[in-house]
């Protein structure tokens, strides 16, 4: 989602005097401003449907040094910005861990208070892949269930300030073609000008070491390897025997097996089914779809968006991006 309004931020450590507040009926990142941050914490910021479990899952292996874990992964890790449940409730229970908090976000990094000593992690995917993956996500989201949530959490008395959802057709080609014309904070779920303006937040800032890019496609094709290089920016020490175990238990028919302890807001069952979170994990699922016209179309409106280096790393990760988006059409 792009920017609403601006907001202060807290005014302890190296916070950015100005932050871009993101709203929607789902989250506001405005509720960043009364989090107590501490200066080894984890902030993983992701655009929906990018691999923001699958990262999320990683740290807690890494920083509770376990496979599997002894409480929701959400109550772990939870996502500070949904209006599903009470800020001074999540607030309270960060507060209360002993460990070292990495905290659930999909709010772009001008949204996210700056502090000294926190680690910021971004998880890129193919756009048309999280298009593609919210479509599936959001008809598992049981919407009663969520605004129920919702309504006991913040109430329901800014939904007229929000305006109604947009009505999208049943053809998915049709609501793709949509997705990638829309404007900001338009759509059902982040379109790809959202999308690649989250990514952009970050690929701005990728010289800050505390600012680190991961990426699906690297995931998927060297999952040891991006487990490693993830250790080696939060400083954990980890046998190579270690990160073997981490990524058996982070792949994605392990964690499709294990999905009632890790899909997020477990506790206010919002999904249909929790199983069905993890649908198919793989990248390419937009080539079932789209045709030559819409694939220079999208091309075209990528170019328009954004410049031909984050262009080519959200489509490609790190391993892929050396080329133009055509490289990994």
């Amino acid at each position: 989602m792009v920017p609403q309004d601006a907001q202060s931020g807290p005014g302890s450590g190296d916070v950015m005097s100005e932050l871009v507040q993101y709203r929607n009926v789902v989250f506001d990142s405005g509720r960043w401003a009364q989090f107590p941050f501490r200066s080894d914490d984890i902030v993983i910021s992701t655009p929906p449907k990018s691999g923001t479990t699958w990262v999320q899952t990683i740290c807690g292996m890494l920083v509770l040094d376990a496979v599997a874990f002894e409480r929701p992964l959400a109550e772990i890790s939870p996502w500070l910005d949904m209006q599903t449940n009470d800020l001074g409730t999540v607030i309270a229970a960060l507060q209360a861990e002993h460990h070292r908090r990495f905290i659930k976000t999909h709010t772009p990094l001008d949204g996210v208070p700056s502090v000294e000593g926190v680690t910021y992690i971004c998880v890129g995917r193919d756009p048309r892949d999280v298009a593609l993956s919210f479509q599936h996500h959001w008809s598992n989201l049981d919407a009663e269930a969520f605004m129920g949530a919702r309504a006991k959490a913040v109430g329901l008395d800014d939904l007229a300030e929000l305006g109604p959802p947009p009505v999208l057709p049943d053809d998915p080609l049709e609501r793709f073609r949509l997705w990638v014309d829309a404007e900001p904070n338009s759509f059902i779920g982040p379109a790809l000008v959202d999308v690649l303006h989250h990514l952009d937040t970050f690929w701005s800032r990728r010289h800050d070491p505390r600012v680190v890019l991961f990426h699906y496609s690297d995931l998927l094709a060297d999952l040891p390897g991006e487990i490693r290089r993830l250790a080696n920016v939060l400083a954990v020490d980890v046998t190579e025997d270690r990160i073997e175990r981490f990524a058996a238990a982070a792949s994605f028919t392990n964690m499709k097996e294990h999905a009632d302890a890790l899909v997020p807001d477990v506790g206010n069952r919002i999904w249909h089914s929790n199983e069905a979170f993890f649908h198919r994990g793989g990248n390419g699922q937009w080539r079932e779809l789209l045709g030559e016209a819409d694939l220079r179309h999208y091309e075209q409106r990528v170019a328009d968006l954004v410049g031909p280096d984050v262009a080519a790393w959200a489509h490609g990760g790190w391993s892929g991006s050396h080329g133009a988006v055509t490289a990994v059409l």
